[in-house]
């Protein structure tokens, strides 16, 4: 992610960004779906910097055992490589205290998570609920990145946040930087919380979106993932562009 070409202009058949021979054969499915999502939302051409953040509160358990939190970072490397040329990840995990950052490559991702989960201390240790933390690491590790390309940030999570004012305040903060935050709602109803982040006011652009996964992530197509996380993401580079914020 470090001093990129600038972005070229999307327009025709998306080219990935890591050639799919180079890529494990469980997730070329995952990328090819991830371009299709891609050309439809007008992102051909697009390159840039994907980050994973995933809750690790307490009521995610069932997630991390049932593996749909792996899921999701399976389907997060997949769009990767269709965007970003380093073959990895940078996942942050959060609760109500902060986790180093963990890139998650192409040659390492095979349950990464439950290997994280557990050098954390597992089920015992899993806390409450504060995006503040995870958000704040994101943005850290982006500027000191130095890439001139977008971040497209997949964040991830149960429930509303015990921080909700600082969570805006962020949001809006953020706003004049070039990150676009796609989060995506796990559980049997959608996060009223994420649904008022998506069209909160005050902030420079519109950097939000929110695709809710529903009970069983697993079970959601991968075309429908990657166009939940792509729609908003498309309307917003340009808008991104008009301000300044990307080349």
């Amino acid at each position: 992610m470090f001093n990129r070409k600038k972005t070229p202009a999307p327009s025709g058949p998306h080219t990935p960004a890591i050639s799919l021979d180079k890529v494990p054969a469980p997730l070329v499915s995952l990328a090819k779906a991830a371009t299709a999502s891609l050309e439809k939302s007008g992102l051909s051409g697009l390159r840039a910097a994907v980050y994973l953040v995933v809750d690790r509160s307490l009521s995610m358990e069932a997630y991390y055992a049932n593996g749909a939190v792996q899921h999701l970072t399976d389907q997060a490397l997949g769009l990767s490589v269709t965007v970003d040329d380093d073959g990895q990840v940078p996942v942050v995990l959060f609760d109500s205290k902060p986790y180093p950052i963990v890139d998650v490559s192409l040659n390492g991702y095979a349950g990464v998570v439950a290997q994280q989960h557990q050098l954390h201390g597992g089920a015992l240790t899993m806390g409450g609920t504060q995006y503040t933390i995870a958000m704040r690491a994101v943005v850290e590790h982006y500027i000191n990145s130095r890439s001139t390309d977008p971040a497209l940030v997949i964040f991830q999570t149960d429930g509303a946040p015990q921080d909700p004012d600082d969570v805006r305040l962020q949001l809006v903060q953020s706003s004049k930087l070039p990150i676009f935050w796609a989060f995506v709602g796990f559980g049997p109803g959608k996060v009223r919380f994420l649904t008022e982040l998506d069209t909160m006011r005050g902030r420079l652009l519109d950097n939000a979106s929110y695709f809710h996964a529903g009970m069983d992530p697993r079970s959601v197509p991968d075309e429908q993932l990657y166009d939940g996380l792509t729609r908003e993401f498309g309307q917003w580079v340009p808008q991104a562009r008009t301000k300044g914020l990307l080349p």
